[in-house]
Order: C-alpha cells, then structure tokens, then sequence
C-alpha cells in the first residue's frame, strides 16, 4: 500500500517541469483570454475552467497517481505562483508582462470602439459600469477603464451644480483669506 501512495512513476526533474510548463500556458491564455473573463465568470467561463482544470491535471502530474507526485506537483504550483508574484511587486515591467495595466474604454466622454472590442465587451456591459457610477449617459463620463483584474472603473465628470458650488466655496475662502491678511 505505502508503495502505491509514494512511489513516483516519473523522475522528480520531470515532476518539477511539467507544472511550470502548464503554468506559463494558463498565464499566457488567461492574459490573451481577456479581462472580462477574469471579473464576470458566467456559467459557460466556469465548464471551460472546469474543463481546462481537468485537461491539464495529467500534464502537471503525468500518469502519476501518487500522493507524493500530487503534492511535488501543487508545491511547484504555489513557488512558481510565488515567483511570479514577487516579480511583480519588483518590478513594474514584470508586472505589465504578467498582470498588464489598465485600458482605457471611455475618455471625457467619447467610446474608445476599439478597446472595448478588444476586450469583448458589449453596450450593456459599459452602461451597466456607468449607471452603477451614477451616470445617465456617457457623456457623463470623464473616465472609464478596466483594470488588469477585469473590474470597470469609473469616474464621472464634475456636474454643473458641482463646479458652481466649488467655485463658490473657493471665491468664499479667497475673501477669508483676505480678511485674515488685513488684520
């Protein structure tokens, strides 16, 4: 029986490869995939990674059915996911490589049509974003990006009604400040 649970079928070497290969693959797919995949798992997003767990499991273990194969497998798993991670906290170029940056979706209200293609999402997914900001319309919007972990952020235009009442507030702390100087 303990032979069965420790035995490896495969060298360790071999062990060690296979998961960091598998690794490097789903990075790269999953940063080709797209954001949106990453922020709005709907049920079809979830059988695929269902599925995509189980097409890989015999490439990061092999024929392997060990405990010993299962466990140098996930501890390869979590130092390469380590490594990656601190590479980039490190380094800023390492972090656009492996995490990417933001994208721009709408500036000072106007669509940026290729980004939002780019990154497949539809009308209703940027009104959504901007009604969930407080915004009626687009043209309400200063900003709007999707960040790296797929979550839409945005940043509304200052109203009207604002800019009046900043702009009181200012004229009101300029005549404070007078009336401080003079005394």
């Amino acid at each position: 029986m303990w032979h069965n649970i420790l035995h490896l079928d495969l060298s360790v070497v071999e062990k060690i490869v296979r998961p960091i290969l598998i690794y490097l693959f789903l990075l790269v797919g999953l940063r080709l995939g797209g954001r949106r995949e990453l922020s709005q798992l709907n049920m079809m997003d979830f059988v695929v990674l269902l599925a995509v767990a189980n097409a890989v499991q015999n490439g990061i273990i092999g024929h392997d059915e060990s405990v010993s194969g299962a466990i140098i497998g996930a501890t390869v798993l979590f130092l390469v996911n380590g490594l990656a991670v601190l590479l980039t906290q490190r380094s800023r170029k390492m972090r656009r490589l492996l995490i990417g940056s933001e994208i721009v979706l709408i500036k000072d209200g106007e669509a940026r049509e290729r980004s939002i293609r780019r990154e497949r999402l539809g009308a209703e997914d940027i009104q959504q974003a901007i009604t969930e900001a407080g915004a009626r319309t687009i043209d309400d919007v200063e900003l709007c990006v999707i960040e790296p972990n797929g979550h839409i952020v945005v940043r509304l235009k200052p109203s009207s009604e604002e800019a009046d009442r900043f702009a009181q507030l200012m004229s009101r702390i300029d005549e404070l400040e007078k009336r401080l100087l003079a005394r």
